[in-house]
């Protein structure tokens, strides 16, 4: 039987209802290739929380200070226990000592302003953390949840490598400096789509603008939230080494991006930055929806089989970022050998849908089999080689 690789261009036929992002395929995705935009920060990191499209870096994977950044693991450890049910937000924990020392008033650095010895509900330290960034309020959580702020840092990297943060290395939970304290633009980034993804119930303090504790009101240090920019997170940071840094989520409509820089020279160079740079990602990308799942993208002719063709079947919804731009000249097609030898398994994949645009790297994506086509009996296949024979007809 002869076989050949069929190319079926789709570009023209490529839509269906917006859903879920095959996002592990799409972080390939760089459109930073075309891009003119630059920026003053050290570290830039610009991404589609949907589709895991990057529409901007800037030294995305060089190891960085993250400063206070660090404390968005610190937070996601614990909203881990209070989703899984070992902790409620109603449970106390108890100031040490060290952490009043380290990280309380006397220390001089952002603080909740925590007592020894008092002991506090976890829904106040988490706005203790997130809004008022105090290093009291991470080393309470800290001991609270594990033996020493050591051993929750070591647990915190170990998560960290498990989410696939594999270039991050937690010494505290605060951020203060350490240098083996260490973590990426990409990294933090990836950590804050896991946390809108998997916590929407407890994302939505990172979006507060204040909180007032032991009579002394503190105001969220995230600028972008004061803004009309659709921004709902997450967290600043800076010490002396890190320079000024934030990340940023943004939502517009059904688009969320994500933002993370480090390295600048002042707060409000921070805060311009973060904003022109999540300006212009939503100015010049957006996302189009091409399949959803299940959908049939083209079909197959069988060889031997008791079906003439299979249908070749997209696995999961199908969203793709590009520049705006880009869009006209989109290119979609599906790519497999034909005929495809029986039997076949629903499910198997036998084909991949190949994405081009100006500007990105090509996105493959698998296509699998819709149905089973059952292999013909020994009569059937001395009729369909017969009529090869004479015909040339494979099917």
């Amino acid at each position: 039987m002869p076989c050949v690789v069929r190319k079926q261009d789709l570009s023209r036929h490529a839509a269906g209802p917006l859903g879920i992002a095959l996002a592990a395929l799409l972080m390939a995705m760089q459109s930073a290739h075309g891009a003119t935009l630059e920026t003053i920060a050290r570290e830039a990191f610009l991404m589609d929380a949907a589709t895991g499209a990057v529409l901007f870096e800037k030294n995305g994977d060089q190891p960085m200070p993250p400063a206070s950044m660090s404390k968005m693991m610190t937070v996601h450890m614990l909203f881990e226990r209070l989703k899984e049910g070992s902790i409620s937000l109603d449970d106390t924990f108890s100031v040490s000592e060290r952490a009043w020392r380290d990280g309380g008033a006397k220390s001089g650095g952002s603080t909740m302003f925590l007592s020894p010895g008092e002991r506090v509900r976890v829904e106040d330290l988490i706005r203790g953390i997130v809004i008022q960034s105090g290093n009291d309020a991470s080393i309470v959580v800290a001991e609270g949840l594990a033996s020493s702020e050591e051993t929750f840092a070591q647990a915190m990297t170990d998560r960290a490598h498990k989410l696939g943060l594999i270039h991050s290395t937690f010494r505290n939970a605060t951020g203060l400096p350490d240098p083996e304290h260490m973590t990426t633009a990409r990294d933090l980034a990836l950590l804050a789509i896991e946390t809108i993804q998997e916590f929407p119930e407890y994302y939505r303090y990172y979006a507060e603008k204040q909180f007032t504790y032991n009579g002394i009101r503190q105001g969220n240090r995230n600028p972008l939230l004061y803004r009309d920019t659709g921004v709902d997170g997450l967290k600043t940071g800076h010490t002396e080494a890190s320079g000024y840094g934030l990340t940023a989520s943004a939502k517009r409509g059904d688009r969320r991006l994500v933002l993370v820089v480090n390295g600048l020279p002042s707060m409000k160079v921070r805060s311009h930055e973060s904003e022109r740079l999540l300006e212009w990602g939503f100015r010049e990308f957006e996302n189009y929806k091409l399949y959803a799942a299940g959908d049939t993208v083209a079909d197959a002719d069988v060889w031997l089989g008791q079906e003439r063709s299979v249908p070749l079947r997209i696995g999961k919804d199908l969203v793709v970022t590009l520049p705006r731009k880009a869009r006209g000249e989109m290119k979609v097609a599906a790519t497999f050998e034909s005929p495809l030898p029986a039997p076949i398994t629903k499910g198997d994949r036998l084909a991949k849908l190949v994405i081009t645009a100006p500007g990105v790297d090509p996105i493959e994506v698998p296509l699998v089999a819709g149905t089973d086509v059952q292999r013909l009996g020994i009569f059937g296949r001395l009729g369909a080689a017969l009529k090869y024979l004479l015909w040339g007809n494979t099917g």
